[in-house]
């Protein structure tokens, strides 16, 4: 057996004032603890595949590549319950920019990070890192983020960091818009002309996150994201070229091959409610890497915590339940279990 004293040992040294990764050393010591008498987890070999990949071109072109291309979102959403999107309408300036300034701040050290209302302007509580209460290494998300209401980026440069407040504002703006086109098309292939999503999943609902997986010396000991399904309809993500998204198809996790010129999209819980288990909600994580750091950037079509979420067919897999209600119950999940427990709580 290797033994990890030294490693243990040199997680044991404080951070210093300015570094800007968060104290996942002092905080997490107890579990660290735990690796002295452990050998190290050896990788394990994770097969690296496509997405489907969905040309968005084909929107605005003939009657029957537009139907062909929303068969296609369809039959990704169901099967897969992720895809890539090209020729989304996000300009790769836009992208990069967004990248740029997320670096920036996310380079600044923790203890100005972590005082983001004042930093940043954005609402208290919006920068998160690691676990809330994790009871061993595979519950503890080796991450930090900045998880913004989108009300607070459409104040626009009301103070703060103007520079990545406007930033965010045309990256968010021009996503929104792909997520509500996204969601239509979904519920028109279910047979539903419907006004839901525009009505109720509002600029003021929505979220935009930015995510920092930093270096991790106990890789693979520790996720950079532990598995999970998102509690939204739609997720957007643009991710560097570092990889480390893993998703399970088929009952077995695949890695996600980066692609610099896609977004990804996947299906959320309360899609998957909503469309009575036709479309997929999978579980995914991050793999912490420990030479390279990597970073993505996420939006989330939510509606709001009032909207009540009932499945469009007959019978309901899921009895109703609000937006509140559902997050209340991933909340005390979390708190509890160390992990969510999402959909499985609402079945019929």
């Amino acid at each position: 057996m290797v033994e990890n004293f030294n490693l243990v040992e040199s997680l044991s040294h404080p951070l210093t004032m300015d570094s800007s990764d968060p104290p996942f050393q002092e905080t997490y010591k107890a579990l660290f603890k735990k690796l002295a008498n452990k050998a190290l987890t050896m990788p394990v070999i994770v097969e690296e595949r496509d997405l489907p990949v969905i040309d968005l071109g084909q929107l605005s072109l003939n009657k029957e590549e537009r139907r062909e291309c929303k068969l296609e979102i369809a039959r990704a959403s169901r099967e897969w319950g992720f895809f890539q999107v090209l020729n989304h309408g996000i300009s790769r300036e836009i992208l990069e920019k967004m990248r740029e300034e997320q670096v920036k701040v996310f380079r600044e050290p923790f203890k100005k990070k972590s005082r983001e209302d004042k930093y940043l302007n954005f609402s208290a509580g919006s920068y998160r890192w690691g676990t809330p209460s994790p009871t061993c290494l595979r519950q503890l998300s080796w991450s930090e983020a900045f998880h913004v209401p989108l009300s607070d980026i459409i104040s626009g440069t009301r103070g703060g960091n103007s520079t990545l407040s406007s930033t965010m504002e045309q990256f968010a703006g021009t996503v929104s818009n792909l997520a509500q086109n996204l969601a239509e098309i979904l519920a028109e292939e279910l047979g539903h002309k419907s006004t839901f999503f525009m009505e109720n999943c509002l600029p003021s609902t929505c979220y935009l996150r930015m995510n920092r997986y930093p270096t991790c010396p106990i890789s693979p000991d520790v996720f950079g994201l532990m598995p999970h399904t998102d509690s939204d309809f739609l997720t957007i993500l643009h991710q560097d070229e570092v990889g480390g998204l893993q998703l399970v198809k088929d009952g077995e996790w695949i890695a996600v091959k980066p692609n610099p010129d896609a977004l990804i999209i996947n299906i959320g819980d309360l899609f998957q409610a909503w469309s009575n288990d036709i479309y997929k909600s999978v579980q995914h994580r991050v793999v912490s890497n420990s030479k390279r750091e990597r970073y993505s950037t996420a939006y989330f079509l939510c509606p709001s915590y009032d909207t009540v979420i009932e499945s469009c067919n007959w019978p309901p897999v899921y009895r109703s339940f609000s937006f509140r209600e559902f997050r209340r119950q991933v909340q005390e999940d979390v708190q509890t279990l160390g992990h969510k427990v999402g959909l499985p709580r609402f079945l019929v």
